[in-house]
This record gives C-alpha cells, sequence and structure tokens, in this order.
C-alpha cells in the first residue's frame, strides 16, 4: 500500500439476509479491511435488522442504515454513499448483498488505483474488479466497457485495462471523483444506474479493470442485459432499463443516440422472438425515458 488511507464498504441489501451474512463475512476476512462498513438495508422485511444488529456487536467497524422504503438499488447506493462520504471515507467500495468478494479483492483495487496514479500523470476515476460467477466464468452481467485505447497501460503483471463503466458489484470510488461527479441518480431506482454513474465518473479519466481483484456473484443464472431474454417475469426490470438508458442517452447524446438505442432493442427482440405484448411495454419505456431527467445529485458538503 503506498499510503494510509480510509476506505468505506456500502453494501445494499433486500430480504436476503443469508447472502448478505457472506459478504460480511467475506469483508471480515479482507487483507486489507475496510475501516467501515455501512449496510443499507432497503426495509427488508425478513431477519435482515436483527442479524445486521447482532453482527455489529462483534464487527466494530459496521454500520447499520435501515431506509424507510425501498428505493432500489440506486436510491440505496445513493444513501450509502452519501453517508459513507459524509463520514470522510477516502475511497468508497461499492457492492452488492450476493456478490463475496476473495480475500484480496479490496487490497488488490487499492494497490492498483494508487500505483497507476503514483506511475502516471492521470487519475483512474474508479478501479473495478473480475466479477465471476459461481462457477468461475466471467461474469456476463458485470462486464466493465473498454475504452478504444483500453491496453494503454497494459503490461505483463499490470493487466489493467482502461474502462468507462462497469457495474455496482465490487467498484472502488475515489473521494475526488465524488466530490466533482456527485452521488448515483436515485430516480432511476434499478439497472443502468451504475452504468450511468461510472461514465459520468470517466468524464474525467477512464476507471481501471483490476482482474486480479476477484468477487464471486451469486446470482440465480449467468445471463446479461440483453432484450432478447426479457420475458413477462423479468419484464419490470427491463423497463426500468430502457427507461433509464433513454434519459441517459437523451442527456448525453440527444435524438440520435436515443434512436441508435432504440434500434438495438428492437433488433435484440426480434431476435429474441419476444411477444408484441412485452415489446409494446419496452417501447413504452423508452418514449417515457426521452422526456425523464432527473438531477444530477451532488456530493454533500464537508
Amino acid at each position: 500500500m503506498t499510503a494510509l488511507t480510509t476506505t468505506a464498504a456500502v453494501i445494499v441489501t433486500f430480504n436476503r439476509s443469508d447472502k448478505l451474512m457472506r459478504v460480511l463475512d467475506a469483508l471480515d476476512q479482507q487483507t486489507q479491511k475496510p475501516d467501515l462498513v455501512f449496510v443499507v438495508d432497503n426495509a427488508s422485511t425478513d431477519d435482515t435488522q436483527a442479524l445486521v444488529q447482532t453482527r455489529a456487536a462483534q464487527m466494530p467497524s459496521l454500520r447499520y442504515v435501515r431506509l424507510p422504503k425501498n428505493v432500489g438499488g440506486a436510491g440505496g447506493f445513493h444513501e450509502g454513499m452519501k453517508v459513507a462520504y459524509a463520514a470522510g471515507a477516502n475511497y468508497l467500495w461499492i457492492s452488492d448483498d450476493d456478490a463475496y468478494p476473495q480475500p484480496d479483492a479490496l487490497e488488490r483495487l487499492l494497490d492498483a488505483i494508487q500505483q497507476f496514479e503514483a506511475e502516471n500523470v492521470w487519475r483512474p476515476s474508479f478501479a473495478c474488479s473480475r466479477v465471476e460467477w459461481i462457477d468461475g466464468s466471467l461474469c456476463e452481467m458485470n462486464t466493465p466497457r473498454p475504452v478504444w485505447d483500453w491496453a494503454r497501460f497494459v503490461q505483463p503483471g499490470k493487466a489493467w485495462a482502461l474502462v468507462d463503466s462497469c457495474s455496482f458489484v465490487s467498484v472502488l470510488v475515489p473521494r475526488w471523483a465524488i466530490e466533482k461527479h456527485g452521488l448515483p441518480i436515485s430516480d432511476y431506482f434499478i439497472w443502468f444506474d451504475d452504468a450511468e454513474y461510472t461514465r459520468r465518473l470517466a468524464k474525467s479519466y477512464p476507471g481501471i479493470f483490476v482482474p486480479e481483484s476477484r468477487v464471486i456473484h451469486d446470482t440465480p443464472e449467468n445471463k446479461g442485459v440483453n432484450y432478447s431474454l426479457v420475458t413477462s417475469k423479468s419484464l419490470w426490470k427491463f423497463k426500468y432499463g430502457a427507461r433509464n438508458e433513454t434519459s441517459f442517452r437523451s442527456r448525453e447524446q440527444g435524438l440520435v443516440g436515443v434512436l441508435s438505442f432504440a434500434w438495438g432493442v428492437r433488433a435484440q427482440m426480434k431476435a429474441g422472438n419476444v411477444p408484441w405484448s412485452i415489446r409494446r411495454q419496452i417501447y413504452q419505456a423508452i418514449l417515457r425515458g426521452w422526456s425523464f431527467r432527473p438531477a444530477i445529485p451532488k456530493a454533500p458538503a464537508g
């Protein structure tokens, strides 16, 4: 480690107490433990509160933040990062309640981002882990997006590719980036909130993908976000994703960006033979996103 630092972990949870306890176990076993751990509870109705409060008695770094209602992953990370930032953390490690960091995951991220800064004139706006599924394969929904010159600093032993977006599953964000670019948009609720946020951070400079930092994402299946896969069961999430990405493209790219996105969604749904009743609702979500312009929240003062 090149310098002493204060790190805070932010974990958002909802009714997954068994997996959350495994996440807390993994954090307690880190070679570089976070100084503070914030569990943001989206008004769970299971035994999450009791278990976390019991754990806090043995884990002094643990802080429990219970929200009055479920505000989705976007709202939960917004609130958690706001609290962690106000607590003075220099680095915020953001992740889900079903993602288990390997013992050196946090140390690897911290080492990489600090070493990159020490050796170059640029500061990465975030550092993200290699997220693997339960069988060890790459987790498709958590694959970061590389920039055009992604290999500029890739060397043997330092395979740190430049990326401009990643998921909220094991991403380390420095304080300066939050101060400059604000917090996640809570109104997005779920899906594309992480892509929007990290792309916003990357306006200063891309983030880095740190493959030696590994996290296991315990999801039911290993599938990416592809509109050919939308079903009546998953429709609610895809509708949020369609609205939110349209909102982002409308803000950043205008009509051309929105039309490009809509055309791609159309092609995917056609390829997947998605029923017209579902396609219609996705198109309606895209139309809503055109005028959906939530404000970008600033970092708290201090």
